[in-house]
């Protein structure tokens, strides 16, 4: 249905969501020709994302710096929800693309992917990034660093001392500084973790915020 011409874009796009389902291999050269498609490009995202086979990140990755504006986005958004580590280099050049849109879809890309070259790359971009995009640089590291708690503590730790800077956005502060106070003292011979402030740290009951108050 996808490839008849005689289908209208209605009875592709319905396809496609159900391609979501049932797709396999065979599906994706066809959808990976929707993507620059003005109309049916999210459907076709829609259709890859779940679909279990590698092919789909190859598809995704050779589309990437075909592609512009907000459909290279939603490409940007596939690869981070699909965790495609491969795609990282390319990730990478993008956070410091022009358009701030596709440089943060980057950002938060890297941080949902995950892993230690992800934590590289977002750190290095805290330190020369500018608004609109070192927010959402920033949001990504705390979410990077979320996930390396489990496999690299004293890497996820860094992180979190790091975004517990006060240069950094209020918000990703505060859950930086409510996980290092959780994670007890900083290691010996390492800058102490900062205590726990403002209005968050003055209503927490629980003691998580304030250990040692």
């Amino acid at each position: 249905m996808v490839k008849d011409p005689n289908s209208t874009e209605f009875q592709k796009a319905i396809a496609c969501k159900k391609l979501a389902f049932v797709g396999g291999k065979e599906v994706v050269p066809t959808m990976a020709a929707l993507l620059n498609h003005p109309h049916l490009a999210c459907y076709a995202r829609f259709a890859l994302e779940p679909n279990p086979d590698p092919s789909v990140d190859d598809a995704l990755r050779a589309a990437l710096p075909k592609l512009k504006g907000l459909r290279q986005i939603g490409v940007i958004t596939t690869i981070g929800v699909r965790k495609d580590a491969k795609a990282l280099d390319a990730l990478a050049k993008l956070i410091d693309d022009s358009d701030a849109e596709v440089a943060g879809a980057a950002s938060a890309s890297v941080g949902m992917i995950g892993g230690l070259q992800a934590s590289r790359t977002l750190q290095a971009a805290l330190g020369r990034t500018k608004p609109p995009v070192f927010p959402v640089v920033a949001r990504a590291t705390l979410i990077c660093a979320e996930g390396l708690m489990a496999s690299n503590r004293p890497r996820a730790l860094e992180l979190y001392a790091q975004l517990s800077a006060t240069t950094m956005p209020g918000p990703v502060r505060q859950a930086a500084i409510r996980v290092l106070n959780a994670a007890g003292p900083a290691p010996a011979g390492a800058k102490p973790y900062p205590p726990p402030t403002g209005e968050a740290a003055e209503k927490d009951q629980s003691g998580f915020l304030g250990r040692g108050r």
